[in-house]
């Protein structure tokens, strides 16, 4: 075979292969199309068409009195799809459309926003985000008034993609106890807590996948609409808690202590109205809400001597004893085995009184007593824990409560010095709401109450479930041995160790607290001080406690510490509630109004004032020089007194309007909160204060 030949064999070999292949394309095409069509077809939808989840409007969450603690507020990012409106109507409508997409984000020209979109258009691109910027309901609002996208989804392309963001309106307050929520559905607080009624139920829409992976909404009929979730109304008062934070705050800050912790309840009720939980941020720098050291289960942390409370009950109701026996302490220092128990006191108390020994929290006076009646039967005394509810949590409303511990009599734990400790608050682990839920007890003369801070569920003005206060032990001690409690509460105020938040307006009772620190199994200098309590005395409407721990400086007890920011909150509480003080400014001032015919204005300024006591005829006295005064009704008409404005302190503005009492706070720095309508009947911090940096002051109108 010659050369040409076999050139021409080859060349015939290589058509015959290329007609067999262009015969296979129409072939697999068919194929394609008519025996596997519906398959690809689906698989294609698949890919480019899925039914995706719409999240539900989550829940709001409310303070006891209506104002609002948590919401979802709605942003959205704005694309449009280029391609949708008629050609008459977007060439008529995008250079002016472009100037206000300009004007409005104010970061790219007029010319960028119609190029951007024209050649999405001509590139028949489906989807096209606008801007990164998410905007707010306002904003969506003003844009779809605009050229083009007044036209609508179906007429002009637009696609405003809601976007919900979680707001707290009182910012920071409360912050750890209204909580948060992650996109794991983890979190802390109420938001974590009730996070499946908040959440609602999420629907199901058709998305369309477009180009770059995106996903584009589709209008479906079989559209599953979201069910939003529902409201969750605690029981907090934004007054008491914002009082609460600001005064711990403070104290942490003087004191440089490590967290501090308040919890402030309604003694009848169980009802929580604040709730703070402070620590040292890791850098040093300021307190945050991190950890609920008010619930939470406090590690190494014993209650101390607020416990004390517990052990003069088992000893009363056990035992005939008088709170006028003596009791012998000698120089401090009593040797139980091989282990010293020391009095706060160097040198001792000496022989002193049962009674005394609660007031001055002798160590070794309440431990020597209860070794004494109960050494030999230690599982009396711990039988008194459980009768007082101590032993197990409360399976309180909020995830994260501590489990209360106690050794128990009998095991390989428990020594012969463990009964001792125990009676004043060491070898064990108490939250500051089990201690609390225990004085709240003493004040409800002897029913402990289960405290919860949610109160009712609802949606929309339909209640889905509520809350009542729930009695969980209906008499812990008898009533004679809770009437000497509570006369021990009282002394340890009027002349114990607490003596220094005595007052004369209205009285205070509790006890403080002061346990020295466990570091890796040994005894610090470093102290867990408490105070707990309840006020007024005679007539308790609020219970609360205190702890701060870790603080610097002289005098770091209980009573220098923790009991004067109780001191701090209470009286700042008895000044606003009217109920607990019937003779305040405002109420006088009202009724002498009322008595002398008089209108019943009380503050305001000077020039405005005067024209209303003008036009009743009315008499007053001439402030010409000042702006601000307080009005006193008199016999002879109205006086008028100087309402310092100007001084470096949280000015009086009650009786003002809200304008100008806004106008005076608002001028001196601080941020205002404000409830109800009309006049300034109460202010959250105290006339007279020293003003501090961004702070928020709380108004009651009435």
């Amino acid at each position: 075979m010659n050369i040409k030949q076999s050139i021409l064999i080859r060349v015939r070999v290589v058509f015959i292969l290329i007609a067999l292949a262009a015969a296979a394309i129409p072939y697999q095409v068919g194929k394609l199309q008519f025996k596997e069509g519906d398959q690809w077809r689906k698989k294609a939808e698949t890919i480019n068409f899925q039914y995706r989840e719409v999240p539900a409007t989550r829940g709001n969450i409310y303070a006891g009195d209506g104002s609002l603690l948590a919401t979802s507020l709605p942003f959205y990012r704005v694309a449009i799809d280029p391609t949708i409106s008629k050609g008459n109507l977007f060439n008529a409508g995008l250079d002016s459309l472009s100037k206000k997409l300009s004007g409005f984000y104010k970061d790219k020209s007029a010319s960028s926003y119609k190029r951007m979109i024209n050649d999405a258009r001509l590139d028949n691109k489906r989807y096209l985000v606008v801007n990164r910027k998410q905007i707010g309901y306002q904003g969506m609002q003003e844009m779809s008034n605009w050229p083009i996208f007044r036209a609508g989804r179906l007429g002009g392309g637009v696609i405003f993609e809601k976007v919900e963001k979680r707001y707290q309106p009182f910012k920071s307050l409360a912050s750890r106890t209204v909580g948060f929520i992650n996109e794991d559905d983890y979190g802390a607080g109420i938001e974590y807590s009730f996070n499946s009624q908040l959440k609602g139920k999420d629907g199901k829409a058709l998305f369309q996948r477009l180009a770059g992976g995106s996903w584009k909404p589709v209008f479906d009929a079989e559209d599953v609409k979201p069910e939003n979730g529902y409201d969750v109304y605690t029981t907090l008062d934004v007054n008491i808690q914002d009082v609460a934070e600001t005064a711990l705050l403070r104290q942490l800050v003087d004191r440089e202590a490590e967290f501090g912790s308040v919890i402030v309840m309604e003694v009848k009720t169980g009802q929580i109205k604040a709730i703070s939980n402070l620590q040292r941020n890791k850098s040093g720098n300021g307190y945050g809400e991190n950890y609920n050291f008010a619930i939470g289960d406090q590690g190494n942390t014993e209650p101390g001597s607020t416990f004390k409370l517990l052990s003069m009950l088992a000893l009363l109701e056990e035992n005939n004893i008088s709170l006028n026996d003596k009791v012998e302490t000698g120089n401090g220092v009593h040797m139980f085995y091989n282990r010293a128990m020391r009095d706060a006191k160097n040198g001792g108390y000496g022989t002193i009184t049962v009674r005394e020994a609660f007031e001055k929290s002798s160590n070794v006076a309440i431990s020597k007593l209860v070794d004494r009646y109960f050494g030999s039967s230690p599982s009396k005394f711990m039988a008194y824990i459980e009768k007082a509810g101590l032993n197990e949590p409360f399976d309180f409303q909020l995830v994260g409560e501590g489990k209360p511990f106690f050794k128990k009599p009998g095991t390989k734990t428990w020594y012969g010095t463990s009964l001792a400790w125990i009676s004043i608050g060491y070898e064990s682990k108490l939250n500051p709401l089990h201690t609390l839920a225990l004085y709240n007890a003493v004040a409800n003369n002897g029913k402990m109450v289960k405290p919860y801070i949610i109160k009712g569920i609802s949606k929309g003005n339909q209640i889905q479930e509520s809350f009542q206060p729930e009695v969980i032990r209906n008499q812990i001690a008898s009533e004679k041995t809770i009437k000497q409690l509570q006369e021990l509460l009282e002394g340890v105020v009027s002349n114990g160790t607490a003596k220094n938040i005595s007052n004369a307006d209205y009285k205070i009772a509790g006890k403080t607290g002061t346990a020295q620190k466990l570091v890796n199994g040994a005894y610090t200098k470093k102290y867990y001080t408490s105070f707990a309590g309840y006020f007024p005395a005679d007539r308790p409407k609020y219970s609360m406690i205190i702890v701060i721990d870790s603080p610097n400086g002289f005098g770091a007890y209980g009573g220098d510490v923790s009991a004067p920011v109780f001191k701090e909150i209470a009286d700042r509480i008895y000044a606003l509630d009217l109920e607990l003080n019937p003779g305040s400014k405002l109420t006088m001032v009202a009724a002498a109004a009322e008595d002398r015919g008089l209108p019943y204005i009380q503050a305001g300024k000077v020039e405005e004032l005067q024209e209303i006591f003008d036009e009743f005829g009315l008499k007053s006295n001439t402030m010409n020089s000042e702006e601000w005064v307080k009005t006193v009704a008199s016999d002879t008409g109205v006086k008028l007194q100087i309402n310092d404005t100007d001084k470096a302190i949280v000015p009086d503005v009650s009786g003002l309007p809200l304008r100008d009492a806004l106008f005076i706070l608002e001028n001196k720095g601080l941020q205002v909160n404000y409830s109800g309508k009309g006049r300034v009947k109460a202010q959250s911090i105290l006339p007279g204060t020293k003003l501090s940096p961004n702070t928020t002051i709380n108004l009651v109108l009435g």
